[in-house]
């Protein structure tokens, strides 16, 4: 069945976005802070930990049986690709600079648009495309490959960015049968059981600031889950994917007023012509609303 996605729904679907995008930048700001105190699985399990603990009640009302066969492995596949994406994100984050975290995290919408189209057939124009490109650009002003040295940072970076976005396109598809709540409650599950042993195979033992500090990333990234599901859930993701770009904008003034990482010109620019396609994209798409209303 196909669905038909109202205006409201995609309005609906890009304030989502944007919701989770914030509660993201606030998980960035939290982890850069832990400044790679501890190992990056070790530090992962501990926030899916904490994050499992806030799911208990939802655990004890569920059923096994509602799972399904063939959502079990569907979230066990999902839980696989997002567990390699955190840690080496984690990783990431302890050795490059905020706005260059977030900026290379733009190849994962990137990725997931271009799997969307693919896997589940959702059109796309070629304003859409061009946006697209024109935010790509913007990235790949601000990282100016070949003018500096590519560390092993930049190479954990966007390994993660190739295994979130294969994580986002199995939402996708679960949020055919399941809601927000039970998407992000299972993921944190089956991520938890994923990252255990190698959590173990590295443990060191964790200060209590630490530990506080990696239950806040649990509870915004729980949330900036819920809304990220919801939002793929009101819309296409073509749609709501180039808003996950307003990222770097919090991303940059985080990094220029908590860290001091000063302001990178290159930053500015290419930020500026990724919010002209955020921009270009929402004006395109409530004119082709009224179109088809019309």
């Amino acid at each position: 069945m196909q669905i038909e996605w109202s205006k409201k729904n995609t309005s609906f679907g890009m304030l989502f976005m944007l919701c989770s995008g914030i509660c993201f930048v606030a998980v960035i700001g939290l982890v850069r802070n832990l400044d790679g105190s501890l190992p990056a699985a070790q530090a992962s399990f501990i926030r899916y930990l904490i994050g499992l603990i806030i799911f208990v009640p939802y655990f004890f009302r569920v059923s096994p049986i509602q799972l399904g066969k063939s959502n079990f492995w569907r979230y066990l596949a999902r839980s696989i690709f997002h567990s390699l994406g955190v840690v080496f994100w984690f990783y990431a984050m302890s050795k490059l600079p905020v706005a260059e975290v977030t900026a290379i995290g733009y190849m994962t919408p990137v990725f997931v648009t271009i799997g969307a189209v693919i896997f589940f057939k959702e059109k796309i124009s070629f304003w859409r495309i061009g946006a697209i490109v024109l935010a790509f650009l913007g990235v790949l002003l601000i990282l100016r490959p070949g003018f500096q040295n590519l560390a092993f940072g930049h190479i954990s970076q966007i390994g993660a960015t190739m295994f979130f976005a294969g994580s986002y396109l199995m939402v996708k598809e679960l949020t055919r049968t399941e809601s927000a709540t039970a998407i992000v409650a299972m993921m944190t599950l089956f991520v938890t059981i994923a990252l255990a042993p190698i959590a173990f195979l590295v443990w060191v033992s964790p200060s209590l600031m630490e530990i506080i500090s990696l239950g806040f990333v649990a509870f915004f990234a729980t949330l900036g889950h819920f809304f990220m599901t919801k939002a793929v859930a009101s819309a296409p993701l073509v749609v709501v994917q180039p808003v996950t770009f307003l990222q770097l904008v919090w991303a940059t003034l985080l990094g220029i007023l908590v860290f001091g990482e000063g302001l990178d010109p290159f930053v500015v620019i290419g930020g500026g012509l990724i919010i002209v396609s955020i921009t270009l994209i929402s004006y395109r798409e409530s004119i082709r609303k009224v179109k088809t209303q019309s």
